[in-house]
């Protein structure tokens, strides 16, 4: 079970406010700059392996906006060893999650009253690790919000990051299988 902090405890000096505010910032805009910019990252593929790695690290670094990384995977795995692109991926996208984490971390004010995010909130609470595991696994657009929860409890980064990692390379495992069977088929 995870415990969250006194109300006494939660408040903020200015210059914590300012580190957050800051951080926000920079999350949003680099999200908006992805999304801009959504073409010129799906070259990447001409990269093999690394050029997977590092489009999935981008298309999960978006909050709350995201890029399609299980397509570009299913695409991916019909054209390479689907268990290496599952890899690449899964572990692309468990470190850009980190954007998640850290805007819990850094703007947890903003999202208190949302029901997704209580919600989620209450089944981190309730099934702690777990619930990161399951929804790092299942294709959903909580997850970010579980980055979110994640980084509001101070749940600690390496935690996040090897049950991100462990459920987004078994769903990336799915999506690469799944890519290279309908090439199979369909050739």
């Amino acid at each position: 079970m995870m415990q969250t902090s006194s109300p006494a405890n939660n408040a903020l000096k200015p210059a914590q406010v300012v580190w957050r505010v800051v951080l926000l910032i920079v999350l949003i805009a680099a999200t908006f700059t992805l999304i801009i910019f959504r073409e010129q990252v799906q070259k990447l593929q001409a990269f093999g392996y690394p050029g997977i790695f590092l489009f999935s690290l981008l298309s999960n670094a978006t909050i709350l906006l995201p890029l399609p990384g299980v397509v570009f995977t299913s695409s991916m795995g019909a054209v390479f060893n689907p268990f290496w692109v599952a890899l690449a991926a899964g572990l692309g996208a468990a470190l850009g999650e980190i954007s998640g984490y850290l805007a819990g971390v850094s703007g947890q004010i903003l999202f208190e009253n949302k029901a997704n995010y209580s919600k989620v909130m209450d089944w981190m609470r309730k099934y702690g690790l777990w619930t990161i595991l399951v929804l790092a696994f299942i294709p959903n657009p909580l997850f970010d919000i579980a980055g979110f929860a994640a980084g509001s409890l101070k749940i600690p980064v390496w935690k996040f990051l090897l049950l991100c990692a462990i459920g987004k390379i078994a769903k990336m495992l799915f999506f690469a299988y799944l890519g290279a069977g309908l090439f199979s088929i369909f050739s």
